[in-house]
């Protein structure tokens, strides 16, 4: 690597390594902002709310990493034409191909990156992520507890408060029980507290009224059994009644897990084919880096020097490499539902980023018109 690679590769990582993180640092804010609500209203603490909204970042930067990496090599590549270095490096008898030598190598370094981030820190983020979300929802369900609004505790428990106080205390409540099947309860009481315990949080309730629809004997209608209490108490967290299993998503399931998922899980058909279109995806997208890379470098290296054709040539780019992200989301979509479309995925993934070498080394083979003979 001469000093004009080490010259271009320096930039290029620098303008890298700043756009990704300005691009990341951005996703992050606007997708934490679903979490501030749980820190300032809800007790949860600011050491857990960055530990939460931290595990998104690798699933952020490795959606991100191609498209980061493209408009760094188009935007330096064009920004070194308009400035004559490319012009004075052509005169100097260095071909596209050797000048488009540092942007290949950086995008080499982010499909290394990207394969690393889809095939070993994503699925172990994300799953630490839905940890997380489920000990939120069921654990430290007592957070989720909003004023005035009917808040669910998963799909069979809901907890009603007409007032919420900063201690804990509640007004005016209304609990739907139905984690016993085929026995609903439904708790009406004048006011109630917020207690831990260490099975979870657990809600105190003071001079209310106790309804539960019993299990009919055989050939006996329903009954319904109304209590009457000073005082009672209802376990939110869902693992005292029954001990839930969660699901695991694709996202955090390894690529050998999505494409031969354990029969022991009881998979439908449909659900095994999205699982499959996915693991295809996560295996070809980091190469999309090294292709969307190579469409910058074709824009930027060929066509005739212009003095004020900067704008041009972006325009260029970032129309062909939209047009690619939309096709590659079609694509995906397509191929998750019918996995026959799988080798789609894969001619996205690879093609345009072969024509687009092509294209910049100058099409050998394309037929060409030759000029006609000067006039004598």
């Amino acid at each position: 690597m001469n000093r004009i690679d080490r010259y271009m590769l320096r930039q290029l990582g620098f303008g890298l390594l700043a756009v990704t993180a300005g691009l990341a640092a951005l996703v992050w804010l606007t997708q934490s902002l679903r979490f501030i609500e749980l820190v300032l209203d809800r007790g949860l603490s600011l050491a857990v709310f960055l530990e939460l909204t931290s595990l998104m970042l690798p699933g952020f930067i490795a959606v991100i990493l191609p498209i980061t990496t493209f408009i760094v090599v188009l935007f330096v590549y064009v920004r070194m034409n308009t400035d004559r270095e490319l012009v004075v490096m052509r005169a100097a008898g260095l071909s596209p191909a050797r000048l488009a030598r540092p942007g290949i190598l950086l995008a080499l370094v982010s499909v290394g990156i990207g394969f690393l981030l889809n095939l070993w820190l994503v699925p172990l983020s994300h799953g630490a992520f839905r940890v997380w979300q489920f000990e939120i929802r069921n654990q430290m369900a007592a957070i989720l507890l909003q004023e005035g609004v009917f808040s669910s505790v998963g799909n069979d428990l809901t907890v009603y408060a007409r007032v919420r106080e900063r201690d804990g205390t509640l007004r005016g409540i209304l609990v739907h029980d139905q984690r016993e099947p085929g026995a609903p309860v439904t708790i009406i009481a004048e006011g109630g507290r917020i207690t831990s315990t260490p099975l979870g949080p657990r809600v105190v309730l003071l001079n209310g009224v106790r309804q539960q629809l019993e299990r009919p004997a055989a050939g006996q209608p329903p009954r319904l059994s109304v209590l009457s209490f000073a005082e009672n108490s209802v376990d939110l967290a869902r693992a005292t009644r029954n001990e839930e299993v969660r699901a695991r998503d694709s996202r955090e399931r390894s690529v050998a897990e999505l494409l031969d998922p354990d029969p022991a899980e009881g998979l439908r058909p449909r659900e095994i084919a999205r699982f499959y279109g996915e693991a295809h995806q996560r295996l070809s997208a980091p190469l999309t880096a090294l292709t969307y890379a190579l469409v910058g470098l074709a824009v930027a290296l060929t066509g005739q020097f212009r003095r004020h054709g900067g704008g041009f040539r972006l325009a260029i780019g970032i129309g062909i490499t939209v047009g690619l992200l939309a096709l590659g989301l079609t694509i995906g979509n397509l191929a998750t539902r019918d996995n026959t479309f799988v080798w789609l995925i894969w001619a996205h993934a690879i093609a345009p980023g072969i024509v687009a070498f092509w294209w910049m080394i100058g099409a050998p083979g394309l037929p060409r018109i030759r000029p006609g003979p000067a006039p004598a």
